[in-house]
């Protein structure tokens, strides 16, 4: 988290994380798509011949809170393939929130398990906690054939503390309330971390009800 006091600005950066090609990316443009385009910012996206995404997507969101900060969330994604290795390192420094994004499909688990090992190590090695650090994990493509079973999903679930979803990017089922689960997981972790709503008067269900509404506010007039 980083706080602006002169510009009254808080920012808050959330990385998307997970193995190639599973999703990342098509959900950042997902959620872009859904939200009223009313304080939406551009989307980046850098790709290359070997992995779709080469540094970062960024998709700066941003509204002014009644309190009178305005509130920033920059929505990060990495590369995936193994080779990328230092730009995932890089992209996750100063995180506040991970939503780790797995492949839902059977052939897909141990890329999954490889890169939520990778996501720990890196954690790490950035100062970070993995076991403090907001995390949700998204268990993307469940359009497609040869998936894990939703029973086998909430089983495993089950087992750890991290929200669980289910989505399926392409066509933006489920991309919102991951980004919802992990924006309120977040600002909870912050709010016990930084007591926001003592120092500047910043409620944290302020915050997500903005969101919540324009994600409502796009879907009712068709988006942009």
């Amino acid at each position: 988290m980083q706080l602006d006091f002169k510009a009254r600005e808080l920012t808050v950066k959330l990385v998307y994380y997970g193995p190639a090609l599973s999703g990342k990316t098509t959900n950042l443009q997902a959620i872009h798509r859904l939200l009223s385009p009313e304080g939406r910012g551009r989307l980046m996206t850098l790709e290359t011949r070997d992995d779709r995404t080469l540094f970062f997507d960024l998709l700066p969101l941003s509204f002014a809170t009644d309190s009178g900060l305005t509130v920033r969330i920059k929505l990060f994604t990495v590369p995936g393939q193994v080779i990328h290795n230092s730009t995932r390192k890089l992209v996750l420094q100063g995180a506040d929130g991970v939503a780790f994004i797995a492949d839902s499909q059977v052939q897909e688990v141990r890329a999954n398990q490889a890169s939520f090992k990778d996501l720990r190590r890196n954690l790490k090695e950035n100062g970070l906690d993995p076991s403090k650090l907001p995390l949700v994990i998204q268990y993307n493509k469940r359009d497609l054939p040869n998936i894990r079973s939703e029973e086998d999903i909430m089983r495993m679930a089950s087992k750890g503390k991290e929200p669980t979803y289910l989505a399926t990017a392409t066509h933006g089922t489920g991309v919102a309330e991951t980004f919802l689960g992990l924006v309120e997981l977040t600002w909870d972790h912050l709010e016990r971390e930084h007591h926001l709503k003592e120092r500047f008067g910043l409620d944290h269900t302020e915050v997500t009800k903005d969101l919540q509404s324009r994600f409502e506010a796009a879907g009712e007039g068709g988006g942009a």
